[in-house]
């Protein structure tokens, strides 16, 4: 892509409503603009990184088995009233309606009573049994007071997945199943994490782990092992019965960005969700959910990957691992070294950023260190009369002088890899 063709309306200015780093920078960087309270609009840098989340996680709840579904936004009011949650729901947080029949609906802050009343309708026996079935989808919770940007707002991106099993120990199986899909959707995202005993809460059932980000701005105070699996939130930590040595427990700031519930018969109950047993007799599934917060990922994974010059990407998360700056546009020299390397790039299977602008030098480093790309090509008339190019690695800082058409040894393609 040409930035200077590129929608990138990049901001030289903190805005003063930003208070958070991902709020700022991603304001700045031209990836976002709030279209009312907690309600943003996704420019194309922002949502290149959305859809980079969204595929990794496709990828791994379908190698984990599960299955993709689409569920309407729009809720009637009957289903969330077969489980009492439409008066239970944490007060506010639904943001409710009346169509013109005048019939009570909301608009979903999550789906247990839709995909629960798809499953009571279409799968009757234990055969058809073990099933998940998941969604990335929008979701909208009417906060009260929306802040920090995407990590608090009232319009956002969700993986939501849900296991239908036979009895608990079948349904604990698929709950282990999306534990470790989860580490492998993290792992991935070359995001630092920790995997934490968590409660409950409005969803139901008697266990759940949250998976968050570490990040100094994050909401949750979290505790664990820095050499082994003991994570739990700083109220949920037991020092009597840790048995952890004290000097390898760490406490640090967490941002969740993920959730996994086992829900028993909290749903299929009262919904009357039943399956045929191999001995005949009618039984009530058990459940789990798991969620991810897709959109979150992308604030949660700046308050990470920042420093005083912008946006540090994890290559994984990257709009695009190569920025190419053309130093001076214009020079045939640089113009056509440029035109050449943007080309091979792009044929090698990389995704470049070209600023072919006709700016400063300044500006263009600026511009790129702000939006984070993993690697920087500089072009310039002195190098070229050397036969040479720059690279910068964004997150090290590390440059290197390379021959005209050789790329870093660190730099890998993502196409190639996968291939």
């Amino acid at each position: 892509m040409r930035l200077s063709t590129y929608f990138l309306p990049t901001l030289k200015e903190t805005p003063s409503d930003a208070k958070v780093p991902s709020h700022q920078l991603m304001l700045r960087a031209g990836m976002i603009r709030q279209l009312t309270s907690g309600v943003y609009n996704w420019l194309p840098l922002g949502l290149r990184v959305l859809k980079k989340i969204e595929n990794i996680v496709r990828e791994e709840m379908d190698a984990a088995g599960a299955q993709e579904v689409f569920l309407p936004m729009v809720q009637p009011a009957e289903l969330w009233q077969e489980t009492g949650r439409w008066d239970k729901m944490e007060e506010g947080l639904m943001l409710k309606l009346k169509d013109r029949h005048d019939h009570n609906a909301c608009l979903g802050p999550t789906h247990e009573e839709v995909i629960t009343d798809i499953f009571r309708k279409n799968i009757k026996s234990y055969r058809q049994l073990p099933l998940n079935l998941y969604q990335i989808q929008t979701k909208f919770r009417d906060e009260f007071r929306p802040r920090f940007g995407l990590m608090r707002g009232r319009e956002f991106m969700m993986k939501d997945a849900y296991s239908f099993d036979i009895d608990k120990e079948k349904s604990m199986d698929a709950y282990e199943i999306m534990r470790q899909a989860y580490h492998k959707i993290f792992t991935r995202m070359g995001l630092d994490y920790r995997q934490v005993a968590a409660d409950s809460g409005d969803i139901g059932g008697d266990k759940s782990h949250e998976f968050q980000v570490l990040a100094e701005t994050g909401e949750d105070d979290l505790i664990f092992d820095k050499d082994g699996d003991y994570a739990v939130n700083v109220e949920k930590h037991d020092p009597e019965k840790c048995d952890v040595p004290e000097d390898r427990l760490e406490q640090k700031k967490g941002i969740e960005v993920g959730h996994i519930f086992y829900l028993g018969t909290t749903y299929s109950s009262p919904m009357k969700a039943l399956v045929q047993s191999d001995k005949g007799e009618e039984v009530t599934v058990h459940m789990g959910c798991y969620g991810i917060g897709v959109s979150r990922i992308a604030a949660a994974a700046i308050e990470q990957c920042h420093d005083e010059n912008g946006i540090i990407w994890p290559t994984p998360l990257a709009p695009y691992q190569i920025g190419l700056i053309n130093l001076r546009t214009g020079n045939d020299a640089c113009d056509s070294a440029c035109e050449k390397l943007y080309a091979d790039l792009q044929a090698q299977g990389f995704e470049v950023l070209y600023d072919d602008r006709e700016e400063p030098a300044g500006a263009k480093f600026a511009n790129m260190d702000l939006i984070g790309l993993p690697w920087q090509c500089i072009v310039g008339p002195k190098g070229l009369d050397a036969g040479k190019i720059e690279w910068k690695n964004r997150a090290t800082g590390e440059r290197l002088e390379l021959p005209l058409g050789q790329t870093p040894e660190a730099l890998s393609c993502p196409k190639q890899k996968a291939a």
